[in-house]
């Protein structure tokens, strides 16, 4: 009985893995697939790497805290840890059916918060920890974004000029005994340079995933001692391998066409900032989402970008009416980026890229998640089967 309950947890853990890797190898690689940089094979295998890069090295601490510091790890029995992930894979197929990504990490602490509560055991100094850092980090992800937008973001646009060259970015000279790698006809070191730029902050978004989402598939099991936290990393990471061999074909198309009207360096700003608030949340344990964290990110980047026509007092205080667009984050050349407080040459419109009844549902269903886990948990754990 018990070897049959570790087999079906440890095929509960694969799928949210599995889910996981999907998604978020879209998230990470979407703009290097859909500006060609890099191919889906290359992408998934970068994102095994540098997600088992991620889970094996900050990622621990995360799986510390949601195995054993949220509730005590006595209370991780086998059946307990398999109903947890179950409502996590729960929440990610309710999420995936109306089209909405949860946030993994707010429902994996939802379903441990229930259990925790369930059975009086539930540490409420670590649980407010997590929860005021899930309030705070959207607000500092906004504003470093917002600052961004407004003071840096077109003299960064002017700089590195992330345009493609037709042509290859690199080929190889043959007329030598040694075939040397050397830039393509059109290619400039600049263009090579942010290249490579395009790919290490995939790369680095690639390992705070892993840092960040290892936990949510093995945690669990980690924590009651089903297998050790060398395994479940090792096993969690293996999983969102094959999802990002396998399902993530399908999201990297979706995420880099989307991301077309958004350009590719907003993009890679969205991405490290993100990442970074994700990875130092990982170092010091605690789970949090990336997805919402990176939506916070666009919306503070466009905001920023479009209140550089107006006072930042008046921005603030409401006076003046800001729209945010894709638009505000459109390129500005060297020679044209209008001063502080200029009216700049495009026209925003404020629902090509925050639509308040899109991120109202999103932010609701960001919400839910976590909360229903949470409800169905305490219900379960209740009740006298447990």
């Amino acid at each position: 009985m018990v070897e049959s309950l570790l087999f079906v947890g440890l095929l509960v853990a694969v799928f949210v893995g599995f889910n996981i890797g999907g998604s978020s190898t879209g998230v990470a690689f979407g703009p290097a697939v859909g500006s060609d940089v890099l191919g889906k094979l290359a992408a998934a295998a970068l994102m095994t790497g540098f997600a088992l890069l991620g889970g094996w090295t900050i990622g621990r601490e995360v799986v510390a805290k949601m195995g054993g510091e949220i509730v005590p790890q006595s209370e991780f029995t086998l059946a307990a840890s398999v109903a947890v992930l179950f409502f996590v894979g729960l929440a990610l197929l309710v999420s995936n059916t109306f089209g909405v990504p949860a946030s993994t990490s707010m429902t994996a602490v939802g379903a441990i918060a229930g259990l925790g509560l369930a059975r009086g055991s539930l540490n409420s100094d670590v649980m407010l920890e997590i929860i005021s850092w899930w309030i705070v980090a959207p607000v500092i992800a906004f504003w470093i974004c917002a600052v961004i937008g407004r003071y840096i973001y077109p003299y960064l646009d002017a700089w590195l000029k992330l345009d493609q060259s037709p042509g290859a970015l690199v080929e190889l000279d043959r007329n030598g005994t040694i075939p040397r790698p050397r830039l393509g006809p059109n290619t400039t070191f600049r263009e090579f340079g942010s290249t490579i730029l395009v790919v290490v902050v995939a790369c680095y978004m690639a390992f705070s995933a892993g840092a960040s989402n290892v936990a949510n598939a093995v945690a669990p099991l980690v924590g009651n001692g089903a297998i050790g936290m060398n395994a479940g990393i090792l096993l969690a990471s293996g999983a969102i391998g094959l999802g990002a061999f396998t399902i993530a074909r399908r999201t990297l198309d979706t995420v880099g066409n989307d991301l077309t009207d958004l350009p590719i360096l907003a993009a890679l700003i969205v991405e490290a900032v993100s990442a970074s608030l994700i990875s130092f949340l990982s170092a010091i344990g605690i789970p949090a989402s990336l997805a919402v964290s990176a939506t916070m990110c666009i919306v503070g980047l466009g905001w920023g970008r479009a209140t550089r026509t107006v006072k930042l007092g008046e921005a603030l205080s409401g006076r003046e009416s800001v729209q945010v667009s894709v638009n505000a984050l459109a390129a500005d050349r060297e020679d044209e980026v209008p001063k502080m407080g200029e009216e700049a040459p495009d026209e925003l419109s404020a629902h090509d890229l925050f639509d308040p009844g899109t991120t109202g549902r999103v932010i609701f269903f960001w919400m839910l998640t976590p909360s229903l886990s949470a409800i169905a948990s305490y219900a379960l754990f209740s009740s006298s089967v447990f």
